[in-house]
């Protein structure tokens, strides 16, 4: 085609740098088909099957190896020895003591994993998922690629987490298909439970601090462990990159401790390669989706324990849907680290002296990490009701059956056209398909009349109206947990179209804010900013929701109700990171603590809905409420001061007021200027607003 002008050049070139990008790591030039795996379980034997011949295939034909002799293996190592001699001289002890110490911290954390207890498991656990589930669903092209990693490097998988379903589903499925069982790091939460905690044990969990704080010694034995494990390559190892389950269903900011552990081996040269392999596991019922919203809410997360796992076998009786497991491509470390690690400098040092990683090591860490969580995403199987959870959520007064149905078919062809992975029955009529969602989400959506709302628990007798507003809350958080799965696909074009109708003066300036401000409740890759927004044009100019003559960007005569869904999808976010602003610029008292934090913004907020200044539920989310103080901290708009044993927020008032008006206050328009916008009032509001009066300036009309 030929190039008229200049502008048309700027597009053209976009276009293909964005494709390009894109194409790197679209899901649908590689994703594969699904086989349903109990399809095989509901037609034969679970006894048969729990015992049958298991011979898995191993890395480069090594034996398998007794726990007794990992341990052997991790004592007498010479890192080991090393911190030992350390931690004895530091502390005046004899070696012999320290030695003991580091026996025990051991014995307490190894696994011991035996093949008898992991066919107890594959037999209650296929008892289990025929009940609660209708299928799981896993790729065979995956499996065939980590069979293959499995032989020639040794292999880290790295799962999603979003249920404590997560590891013993990875063990199940690797055992359906013949492949090494994982060994897996687990918290020390299990191993509380009786009887529980020791099968865990037994089929191949090994168990750790969540947090290990300035114990020298226990962080020694803890890397030596899972290091030798990986350079022999008994098993593969497996741990969740997030660290901990993810109660909004939103993918977490890594953790970094265990893989620059499983890293270091490479680095060091003990290994020729190591084989990183993102899982993706979705849901399409969560078991754990009211319980998530009240931890949400403040209610104390329950213990682990083997009467709490009991009580809960009331589950049994209840449907979730179908789980889908993605094994992705196998990530080569080696590939990754060509040009952007200089291994020759750990050459200058005896291997077994332990040493803080370099900078330029510890930034590939953190790119890998990011990167491995952006591939799990990608993968993530999405589901009818994520589509209508989103929109039912912009509607909290409801939404006419028909359409719910109709703009739901309008959001699949938007998720597509973003190469979401959806998983739409293609011959079912769209009316079923809705249907069949809301049936098995009755939970949380009810159909009233011709009308679906959310389903809000009633009480069993009069309710104070804090009460009544807890259990609203506990239902939209519910729902809310699903919207958040189809938020990595459109993240990008959301905030570009949040920027586009903020009014800025800078449309990059704004969206680059608000990428700063959000990059703690959403996975942004560090130093991509650029590379998202121009993902996020090219998106919306492919969808016809704008157009970018002269390098400007206009939105289109079709593209409002697309920027409109947009904006109504981050206004949550952008509301209660306004409320956290002015709690701190109007309520916070000088001496306000850490701890004191979430519980005083949590009664700010309520207060703001009971007073009917705030409709937004969300806001009294503490995952929310953490990630805007976590954003304002990094942009030294409050600094944490450590008073005696308490850690206090001393806040910048000017700096949140800023970051205040940024989020709440369109600046452009006089008559809307001299009114100060609450934090209920809808951007999408403003917007529709703004776009009917004529009001709209030119580069967004």
């Amino acid at each position: 085609r030929e190039l008229s002008s200049e502008s048309n050049i700027y597009i053209y070139c976009l276009n293909i740098l964005v494709f390009v990008t894109l194409q790197q790591r679209d899901p649908m030039l590689k994703r594969d088909c699904f086989e349903d795996i109990l399809e095989e379980r509901r037609n034969s034997s679970d006894l048969k099957y729990a015992l049958r011949c298991y011979a898995p295939v191993l890395y480069k034909g090594v034996t398998p190896c007794k726990a007794n002799m990992l341990k052997n293996i991790v004592l007498q190592s010479d890192q080991l020895h090393y911190v030992i001699n350390q931690v004895s001289q530091e502390s005046g002890e004899a070696p012999d003591i320290i030695q003991e110490e580091a026996s025990v911290i051991l014995e307490e954390m190894a696994h011991r994993l035996q093949i008898s207890t992991v066919r107890c498991f594959a037999f209650a656990l296929s008892k289990a998922f025929k009940t609660l589930f209708q299928h799981v669903c896993v790729n065979e092209e995956g499996i065939q690629r980590l069979q293959q990693a499995i032989q020639e490097h040794p292999v880290v998988l790295l799962p999603s987490h979003r249920s404590y379903m997560d590891f013993l589903l990875m063990s199940y499925i690797l055992y359906t298909y013949d492949l090494a069982l994982p060994v897996i790091a687990a918290g020390m939460d299990f191993m509380g439970m009786k009887f529980v905690g020791e099968m865990l044990r037994m089929s191949g969990a090994f168990f750790i601090r969540r947090s290990f704080g300035g114990d020298k010694l226990y962080w020694a034995v803890f890397s030596e462990y899972v290091k030798t494990m990986l350079r022999n390559g008994f098993a593969p190892i497996e741990f969740f990159l997030e660290g901990t389950r993810s109660r909004t269903c939103k993918s977490l900011t890594p953790k970094l401790g265990l893989l620059n552990i499983v890293i270091e081996p490479f680095f060091k040269g003990e290994v020729f390669d190591v084989n990183l392999v993102p899982v993706s596991i979705s849901y399409e019922r969560i078991l754990e989706e009211s319980l998530y919203a009240r931890e949400l809410l403040g209610v104390p997360k329950p213990k682990e324990s083997t009467s709490g796992l009991l009580k809960a076998r009331r589950i049994l009786s209840e449907d979730y849907g179908s789980i889908h497991v993605y094994f992705g491509q196998p990530v080569s470390v080696r590939s990754l680290a060509q040009g952007k690690v200089n291994r020759s400098t750990y050459n200058l040092f005896p291997r077994h002296i332990p040493r803080k990683p370099m900078e330029e090591t510890q930034s590939f860490v953190n790119d890998t990490a990011y990167r491995i969580v952006r591939l799990q995403e990608d993968n993530m199987v999405l589901k009818p009701w994520v589509l209508m959870a989103s929109l039912l959520l912009q509607n909290l007064e409801g939404l006419e059956l028909s359409v719910l149905t109709e703009q739901t078919v309008w959001l699949r062809g938007l998720a597509l056209s973003y190469a979401a992975f959806l998983d739409w029955p293609d011959q079912a009529p769209t009316a079923k398909v809705v249907s069949s969602s809301l049936a098995l989400h009755r939970g949380l959506a009810c159909v009233s009349g011709d009308r679906v709302s959310l389903v809000v628990g009633e009480p069993l007798g009069p309710v104070t109206p804090e009460e009544a507003l807890f259990n609203r809350a506990v239902s939209v958080l519910s729902c809310a947990s699903y919207r958040n799965q189809v938020l990595h696909v459109f993240l990008r074009p959301a905030m570009l179209a949040v920027a586009m109708l903020h009014l800025s003066d800078e449309v990059y300036n704004c969206f680059s804010f608000l990428w700063d401000m959000f990059s703690n409740d959403f996975i942004l890759c560090p130093g991509d900013t650029v590379q998202d927004f121009e993902e996020a044009c090219y998106l919306l100019v492919k969808t016809g929701a704008v157009q970018m003559p002269q390098q400007d960007i206009v939105m289109t005569d079709i593209g409002q109700p697309t920027l409109s869904f947009f904006n109504g999808l981050l206004e949550p976010f952008l509301q209660g990171y306004q409320v956290v602003c002015r709690y701190l610029c109007e309520e916070a008292s000088e001496g306000l603590t850490e701890k004191q934090y979430i519980p005083a913004v949590r009664s700010f907020a309520v207060k703001l809905i009971l007073a009917g200044n705030l409709r937004c539920y969300e806001v009294l989310s503490s995952d929310m409420q953490k990630n805007a103080l976590a954003a304002l901290l990094r942009m030294d708009a409050v600094r944490k001061v450590k008073v005696a044993d308490q850690v206090t927020l001393i806040v910048n008032k000017m700096a949140v007021n800023s970051i205040d008006d940024i989020l709440g206050k369109n600046r452009m328009i006089s008559h809307i200027n001299q009114t100060p916008i609450s934090p209920s009032l809808s951007l999408v509001a403003v917007a529709e607003d703004l776009y009917r009066d004529g009001l709209t300036p030119s580069y967004i009309r």
